[in-house]
């Protein structure tokens, strides 16, 4: 038997449904930031790491090439020019105990937009296994792309920059099916 309208039933379904727009609107207010170091260097700062945010309520994460050495000041400006000034604030930031979260101007700056900063515990999945999970994903991905990445050949011509991989990363997690 075929349902004869069954994209239009779905959609008043969908558009009728309290949580359904619930979710909609509270996308990005919910983050886990995980950092991802001893990469390759890679990009015109030789960046070494890579700091994951991951949305808890659409699961989408963002792959943000840095240093591992970014001092906390680097680290806010830089979620702040890439994130925040197109998504909107956080409501809640989840995070391990990095002293770039636990500085005094980490702090202060929760404190100016009145964010909550939270820490998981170490070796609890509930907390954060979604982000380590998508870290895992990431390492994948880059591994598989590897050789396709742009720039910077050695002598053997390998490519050996994989920042150029990270749209295409990103954008490979968020049409995959888990």
């Amino acid at each position: 038997m075929f349902w004869w309208y069954l994209g239009y039933t779905i959609g008043l379904w969908y558009f009728g449904c309290h949580a359904c727009a619930l979710v909609l609107s509270h996308r990005l207010t919910i983050v886990q930031i995980h950092w991802v170091t001893a990469l390759p260097p890679g990009g015109g700062r030789s960046l070494n790491a890579c700091l994951v945010l991951v949305d808890r309520c659409s699961k989408n994460p963002m792959f943000l090439p840095c240093n591992k050495d970014d001092t906390a000041m680097e680290t806010a400006i830089m979620i702040w020019n890439r994130v925040i000034s197109s998504t909107g604030l956080f409501q809640n930031i989840i995070s391990d105990r990095d002293p770039k979260f636990t500085s005094e101007l980490w702090t202060n700056l929760q404190n100016l937009f009145e964010t909550k900063l939270s820490f998981s515990t170490a070796f609890h999945p509930q907390s954060d296994g979604l982000a380590e999970r998508i870290i895992q994903n990431l390492e994948e991905i880059i591994r598989r792309l590897w050789p396709y990445g742009i720039e910077c050949k050695d002598s053997d011509g390998f490519n050996h920059n994989w920042c150029t991989l990270i749209p295409i990363a990103e954008q490979e997690y968020k049409t995959s099916i888990h």
